[in-house]
C-alpha cells in the first residue's frame, strides 16, 4: 500500500470531520388557529347546496383563507372529484346492465 494513500485515508486525531452547513430557513410567523366558531361557520356553509362548491373553491384558491382552511378545502374538492367519478362510473355500469337486460327481454 502506498504511504501517501494511507496518510490521506487516515485522519489526524485532533481533526474533526467537517459537518455540512445546514441551510438557513427564515422563520415565518405562525397563523393563529381557527376557532371552533370559525369551523362551525365553515361547516354550516358547506351544508348549503351550490354554495358549498363555490365556497370550497374560494377558500382553496382565493388566497385570503388561512392555510389550514385552504388545505382542507383542497382536500374536500379532491374528495368531491373522486365521488363524482365513482358516481359516473356506477351510472355507466348500471345503465349498461339495464340496457343489456332490456335487450334480452325484447329479443
Amino acid at each position: 500500500m502506498d504511504s501517501n494513500n494511507f496518510k490521506q485515508n487516515q485522519q489526524m486525531p485532533n481533526q474533526q470531520p467537517q459537518q455540512p452547513q445546514q441551510p438557513y430557513y427564515p422563520q415565518q410567523p405562525l397563523e393563529a388557529p381557527m376557532t371552533v366558531g370559525d369551523w362551525m361557520l365553515t361547516l354550516l356553509l358547506t351544508f348549503i347546496p351550490c354554495v358549498n362548491i363555490i365556497m370550497l373553491f374560494v377558500w382553496a384558491f382565493g388566497g385570503s383563507a388561512q392555510q389550514s382552511k385552504a388545505n382542507w378545502a383542497k382536500a374536500q374538492l379532491i374528495w368531491v372529484a373522486i365521488s363524482i367519478g365513482i358516481t359516473i362510473l356506477l351510472y355507466v355500469v348500471i345503465g349498461a346492465s339495464v340496457f343489456s337486460m332490456l335487450r334480452h327481454i325484447y329479443y
